[in-house]
């Protein structure tokens, strides 16, 4: 495939690490071997998977003259902070839609990604309720911009769109290119599923390549059935866009969502556990909405013998762990 078709801004300059975690996986009952795709430590403020999206969609964004980036997520969203920091770094005004969906969750004064919204200096935020049609509600920021003769650009929620996506085919790729040269073959990847574009684009970039891996997504948000049509939708979409000559059979999609718990963002014991386990098995830190629930989704599947023994897995971490701190009470409890 060729990429290079597509503008970008460069900021993944390198690859991410791939790393054994030796002592995790013993931890589980040494049956399969675990690594991890460390795309938690992406450049951008503290770094996290939305970087590789963001490379396209900010190259779009001003060839197609924007001065301002809007975009959309939860509260304490990852995605939001790497968006205005990269839309920082390009000297652009940013502006975030966030949806309350927990109401009166949203706190100015927190810590986590919320303080870092303000400490990077994001021109506004407005908040609105769960259930919120984010696209009306960034057109109506978009709409009040112009009328101050700005012109915006906006990013979906997760920068999950076709081009978006793009940034995580072309990390297929290097996932390939670096299991070549550690001469390491891997049965199974597993990857956060929540907006769609991270999954999506793996899943495409793999299929594009021939690469017979499959791959399985632990949702953190919605109805299996729905996740999975979302990423299907998405992954064909992408296909398409990129000139690969092949569709992707809707029974390559696979979406968990036993391991969502009371709802987005919401935590879970489950998820506790997985990111105290690997912080104190591997030093490595997940975060509380994305990864550290895939991870309990990945712990889980291992505990039932999903996978085959002795298979080699492989783990995408999409960084955020600033939103730990705004999770504190949930590890406090038991430390």
């Amino acid at each position: 495939m060729n990429l290079a078709k597509f503008p970008r801004r460069g900021y993944v300059t390198t690859p991410t690490p791939i790393e054994p975690l030796p002592n995790f996986s013993k931890a589980l009952g040494g049956k399969v071997n675990i690594y991890i795709k460390r795309d938690d430590m992406l450049p951008g403020t503290a770094g996290g998977n939305k970087t590789r999206k963001l490379d396209f969609c900010m190259a779009d964004a001003l060839a197609q003259g924007a001065n301002a980036i809007i975009t959309c997520g939860a509260v304490q969203s990852n995605h939001c902070r790497l968006t205005l920091a990269w839309a920082v770094k390009e000297g652009l005004d940013c502006h975030l839609v966030l949806e309350e969906r927990v109401k009166g969750s949203y706190k100015p004064e927190a810590s986590g990604n919320n303080f870092l919204f303000q400490l990077l200096g994001v021109k506004s935020i407005t908040v609105v309720p769960g259930g919120s049609d984010m696209i009306c509600e960034m057109g109506k920021v978009a709409e009040t911009l112009k009328a101050q003769g700005k012109k915006p650009y906006v990013i979906p929620g997760g920068a999950s769109n076709k081009i978006g996506a793009l940034g995580y085919v072309n990390c297929a790729e290097e996932i390939l290119r670096q299991l070549f040269e550690m001469k390491l073959s891997i049965g199974h990847m597993i990857v956060p599923s929540g907006s769609a574009g991270t999954h999506a684009g793996i899943i495409a970039g793999m299929y594009a390549n021939n690469a017979c891996i499959p791959v399985t997504g632990i949702g953190v948000n919605r109805p299996k059935d729905v996740q999975e049509a979302a990423v299907h939708k998405l992954a064909q979409e992408t296909l398409k866009y990129i000139g690969a000559p092949v569709s992707l059979p809707a029974d390559k999609v696979v979406a968990f969502d036993d391991y969502v718990g009371p709802g987005y963002s919401l935590p879970t014991d489950a998820m506790v556990e997985a990111v105290k386990l690997l912080a104190r098995t591997e030093s490595i830190l997940l975060d509380p909405v994305y990864s550290g629930k895939a991870m309990s989704g990945l712990m889980d599947l291992v505990r039932k013998d999903h996978f085959k023994k002795g298979a080699n897995l492989l783990f995408l971490h999409t960084g955020g762990s600033p939103a730990l701190y705004a999770y504190l009470d949930s590890f406090r409890k038991n430390t």
